[in-house]
């Protein structure tokens, strides 16, 4: 990557910045950016460009980017049963992917770092008394009162400190053998097992096993393919407290590129891409591989305005742009932006985001996305992609393996009435297990579909 001398990782300040805190104690806030630039990297610039590889091969159609996992991590359910459920739930998406539809999936988690959050006001108001918004707990307390809701600096080192450690039991499950493929069967949540999606996995589950001991049988192992036991898992949050991005972007050694070395993929919000604003400005000089999210407001200008600055060299994988349109438009305002990119003969990865135009507020009051919508809107990416003989790249959805009850919808006929029951999240509701696998099977038969006519070479 081309180094822009104009541009250096506090640039950004120099610019109108939104969707940033007010810190009332600028010496404290200035004392955290000091220590955290102190701290070791969280991720490895070596592992950021093997990311950027892969998703060049999604770009060019032989790959399936699956990224996923919380709305909004939280201090309070930072435990490590819940880090592995919602990994477990990434695999099992990813075995459904591979085997259904025989393509290579790169996995990408919504964590170790997806702690801000963009809001749609500055404060927020009850019963006449009105606070700072929520911004995620790196940035203040979800509690109502006056001492939860002011920012506070000291919220950026915790939140360092707790990738940290969630980067560092990810790595374990990824690479000492949770992920091995013979442990497919076991991958299974004991209350999706008995559902229909369980056992639609079960299936897939079985017949991976039979084509391992068909394998074994032929000498092929994990010792002579280490690939089946171990796999690739890459972090990524959206680049949205610049402040904490800053302080952990450090140069890399052997290429003298900057990285921000808090995720291996930054996305940007559709909130937040201004081409003249502090966030483009910031992310345009970092190596890492970058995402955009892209809303139904977007135009085929806007769209290339942005690959033109992030991504001025064309370097594949470096851009994905993740369209979030809503169920009912993704047919109408996602067609333009695909023919003017594929005009341009620009390389970028295309991926949907189902979820975030599609959340309704339900009659009891809890904010909720219907499991109907988010797989319409799944089905209209595809199809718009299939019309304009490009490629659907991915799919990025908040979930999580917990048995929550946030999304009304699916298999599990989850009502208004029970979203009460587990409603957990501390921002946007979240697919559960059972609801991730049913997507991941429509996901499948779609790519299957995609690469059928590709092969036979029949026009959509």
């Amino acid at each position: 990557m081309k180094q822009d001398t104009a541009w250096s990782p506090h640039s950004w300040q120099a610019l109108p910045a939104r969707q940033l805190p007010a810190y009332p104690d600028a010496a404290a806030c200035a004392s955290a950016e000091a220590r955290l630039s102190t701290y070791p990297p969280l991720v490895f610039a070596g592992e950021a460009r093997k990311l950027q590889n892969q998703l060049a091969e999604v770009a060019a159609g032989r790959g399936f980017l699956l990224q996923g996992g919380d709305c909004a991590e939280s201090f309070a359910e930072f435990h490590p049963d819940n880090i592995r459920d919602t990994f477990r739930v990434l695999l099992q998406m990813a075995a459904i992917l591979t085997y259904g539809a025989s393509c290579p999936v790169v996995k990408v988690g919504r964590l170790a770092g997806q702690f801000a959050k963009p809001r749609s006001a500055d404060t927020e108001t009850r019963d006449g008394r009105t606070l700072p918004a929520y911004r995620g707990d790196i940035v203040n307390g979800i509690e109502f009162n006056d001492i939860a809701r002011t920012p506070d600096p000291e919220r950026m080192v915790r939140a360092y400190s707790q990738a940290a450690a969630t980067l560092n039991l990810l790595r374990a499950f990824a690479q000492g053998g949770y992920a091995d493929l013979h442990q497919v069967q076991r991958w299974n949540m004991d209350f999706v097992a008995d559902s229909p999606q369980g056992a639609r996995y079960q299936v897939i589950a079985d017949r991976i096993a039979d084509a391992l001991a068909f394998m074994e049988a032929c000498g092929v192992t994990a010792e002579t393919a280490p690939v089946l036991q171990n796999t690739d898992f890459y972090t990524s949050h959206e680049a949205l407290l610049l402040s904490y991005e800053q302080a952990l972007t450090r140069v890399d050694s052997t290429s003298g590129d900057w990285y921000d070395t808090s995720a291996h993929m930054l996305w940007l919000g559709e909130r937040t891409r201004q081409p003249d604003g502090a966030h483009v400005e910031f992310l345009r000089g970092i190596a890492n591989p970058l995402g955009i999210k892209i809303g139904p407001t977007a135009t085929a200008e806007d769209v290339l305005k942005l690959i033109d600055v992030l991504n001025p060299d064309d370097v594949p994988g470096r851009l994905t742009i993740i369209s979030r349109m809503g169920c009912d438009r993704v047919g109408d305002r996602l067609p333009p932006l695909v023919r003017a990119v594929h005009r341009e003969g620009r390389s970028v990865v295309w991926s949907c985001d189902p979820m975030h135009a599609n959340t309704v507020k339900s009659s009891s009051g809890y904010k909720t996305r219907a499991f109907g919508s988010v797989l319409k809107e799944v089905r209209g990416f595809f199809q718009v992609h299939l019309a304009e003989g490009s490629h659907a790249g991915g799919v990025h959805v908040e979930m999580t393996g917990q048995n929550v009850t946030e999304c009304v919808g699916g298999a599990q006929d989850i009502s208004e009435a029970d979203l009460k029951d587990r409603y957990h999240t501390h921002c946007d509701p979240r697919l559960n297990a059972s609801q991730s696998l049913e997507l991941a099977f429509l996901v499948a038969e779609m790519l299957r579909e995609e690469r059928a006519r590709q092969s036979t070479g029949r026009a959509p």
